[in-house]
């Protein structure tokens, strides 16, 4: 994932960049990194037209990690790349990517498992939410 371009991902989307998001050094804050993962990741997992957790069970978040490759800047928006690495029986592993202006600012990578809400234990995918999240493999 060196000098990947935003297309290069299956699910794109965006977040906008607000004021509160920067710090003493003028540019977006670290800490904001990876809620813009997060929304990359969200818009496939939960989905309103197509959630893809059990009724009894959610996404958890297990693993993260990221590059900070360069600065992000208000005002503006950061595109978010997503794709998937590997579908497990119980977890997802994703690679994703940042950009502004069509510059690559961050990537990385994250892991969410499928838990169930009552016993917080790992519980496998459907063979049917396989199937559909491997067109983003």
């Amino acid at each position: 994932m060196n000098q990947e371009k935003l297309n290069d991902f299956p699910l794109m989307t965006y977040d906008k960049i607000r004021y509160q998001d920067t710090d003493r050094q003028g540019h977006v804050n670290n800490a904001n990194f990876p809620i813009f993962f997060e929304t990359g990741r969200l818009e496939l997992l939960y989905h309103p037209e197509k959630p893809l957790h059990a009724p009894h069970a959610q996404f958890v978040l297990a693993h993260i990690n990221y590059d900070l490759l360069k600065e992000i800047h208000y005002p503006g928006r950061v595109d978010v790349g997503t794709r998937i690495k590997k579908i497990g029986n119980s977890s997802i592993t994703f690679e994703q990517a940042l950009f502004q202006n069509e510059v690559l600012v961050s990537k990385g990578s994250s892991v969410v498992v499928h838990v169930d809400n009552e016993t917080k234990k790992p519980i496998g995918l459907s063979d049917e939410v396989k199937a559909y999240l491997s067109q983003y493999l």
